[in-house]
């Protein structure tokens, strides 16, 4: 099943390469309404604060009320869990950031001149102001570049995060989704068992790690390995061992649990 993870710049068309791919392989093409939906449902905050956060232009109460270790561990968990489905194409997100140690999952980046994404926008906006044009896409620009560093700690607009850079200002579109397809179609991205178990152990590391950082009442200084779904635990915790162990345990898709957390008594360093 094929996984693509795309990032696109605004006014680069981006979204008619994804809605190409899609129509032409057949996948489901994983937009923000989707992923804001469910991050605001988990986070118990309104999905319009979700979606102006993740713009750059929450307020401050907003970004006051929204957990931000949180956000991002619910967001990867998202990500992994459309990938270990499958056929599909997830746009932006920081996709390409969470998948990127997947061998199978497809990394594009969708990008154009300034001038090229100006006219684009001009057009979309209904104006012939250059500036605010340019505005609009330097703020967008701004605002993914810092969620993408603060969230997953890499640059987004690295082409070495990529398998394949297209610049749609001198690449036609159709033109363009064909040299996907030409690379999807290769071996290399094709799901394995090996791949599905790396993404399964993945995506349990996420849940895990999100269920350790929804409860309170353990401060965590723990680390976390997954493989075959095995889970091994190893670190600190004011709280009792138990309440970890249990905790894990109750994960979906966890078969086993070794705990090395050792429990610290109040006041011991």
């Amino acid at each position: 099943m094929a996984v693509i993870a795309m990032t696109r710049e605004m006014g680069s068309l981006g979204k008619d390469v994804a809605a190409a791919l899609a129509d032409q392989i057949g996948l489901t093409v994983v937009h923000h309404e989707l992923v804001e939906h469910h991050l605001a449902e988990r986070l118990g905050v309104q999905e319009s604060a979700v979606h102006r956060y993740l713009e750059g232009e929450a307020s401050l109460l907003e970004r006051w009320k929204i957990d931000k270790e949180k956000l991002s561990q619910h967001t990867a968990e998202e990500i992994l869990e459309l990938a270990r489905k499958g056929n599909v194409v997830i746009r932006g997100w920081g996709a390409t950031s969470v998948l990127r140690h997947m061998p199978h999952v497809l990394r594009v980046r969708v990008c154009a001149d300034m001038g090229f994404r100006e006219r684009v926008m001009m057009e979309r906006l209904g104006t012939t102001n250059v500036a605010a044009a340019r505005r609009e896409i330097e703020r967008s620009d701004a605002a993914h570049a810092a969620i993408v560093r603060r969230f997953f700690g890499v640059d987004w607009q690295n082409p070495l995060l990529y398998h394949l850079v297209l610049n749609t200002a001198i690449v036609p579109i159709e033109t363009g989704v064909q040299m996907v397809r030409l690379l999807a179609d290769r071996p290399e991205f094709q799901e394995t068992d090996e791949t599905r178990s790396m993404l399964a152990d993945k995506l349990i590391e996420s849940r895990v790690r999100a269920a350790l950082g929804d409860s309170s009442s353990l401060p965590i200084t723990i680390t976390i390995s997954v493989v075959k779904g095995k889970v091994t635990l190893a670190g600190t915790t004011m709280g009792p061992i138990g309440n970890v162990e249990q905790l894990v345990r109750d994960i979906p898709g966890v078969t086993a649990v070794e705990n090395r957390v050792v429990a610290l008594r109040s006041g011991v360093a």
